[in-house]
């Protein structure tokens, strides 16, 4: 499995798989939920409707799958990340749940390439420094790793970016 970086817009990726930062109900948000939901269409609306019409609320930590719509990617990977609240175990716990189910559901689909946004870094005031550790850890500790060809972290901001750079030591 390759590690790559860019710092761009998730919804311009060409990959079999991107993950959106999503909220617990799966209808759209703002920032990059809501971005992956314009620029998707309304088949991202209907699949994520369906799902919550079959199972309900998405948990935080949990993730659900979708088509991409119009987006360059075959699927949308839905996650919800935890919102900060202070240095608590279960925060980072619940983060790492984010990216480790969204590989489980990436491999369960065939996804050989799978892009992931910094997910809880945003509204949801996650510390990006923590947050970027976490995502690399569990991405580089995951069981399966050698069934995804390629992970491509896509930092939206400066400061995101700068840290991932850091981090995985480029």
């Amino acid at each position: 499995m390759t590690i790559e970086l860019i710092k761009g817009d998730i919804t311009t990726i060409k990959a079999d798989a991107i993950v959106n930062a999503a909220n617990s109900s799966l209808l759209g948000g703002g920032g990059v939920d809501g971005a992956i939901h314009r620029k998707g269409g309304k088949a991202i609306l209907a699949a994520c409707v369906a799902i919550r019409n079959k199972q309900g609320q998405c948990k935080t930590g949990n993730a659900v799958i979708t088509t991409a719509g119009n987006l360059p990617a075959k699927y949308v990977i839905h996650t919800v990340g935890p919102v900060w609240t202070g240095e608590s175990e279960q925060n980072s716990a619940l983060l790492a749940d984010c990216y480790r189910n969204s590989l489980i559901l990436a491999i369960e689909n065939d996804v050989k390439i799978i892009a992931f946004p910094n997910i809880s870094t945003g509204i949801y005031h996650f510390p990006k420094d923590k947050a970027a550790d976490i995502a690399i850890n569990t991405v580089n500790n995951f069981a399966q790793k050698e069934r995804i060809e390629k992970v491509i972290f896509v930092c939206f901001d400066e400061e995101n970016y700068d840290l991932y750079l850091q981090r995985l030591g480029r």
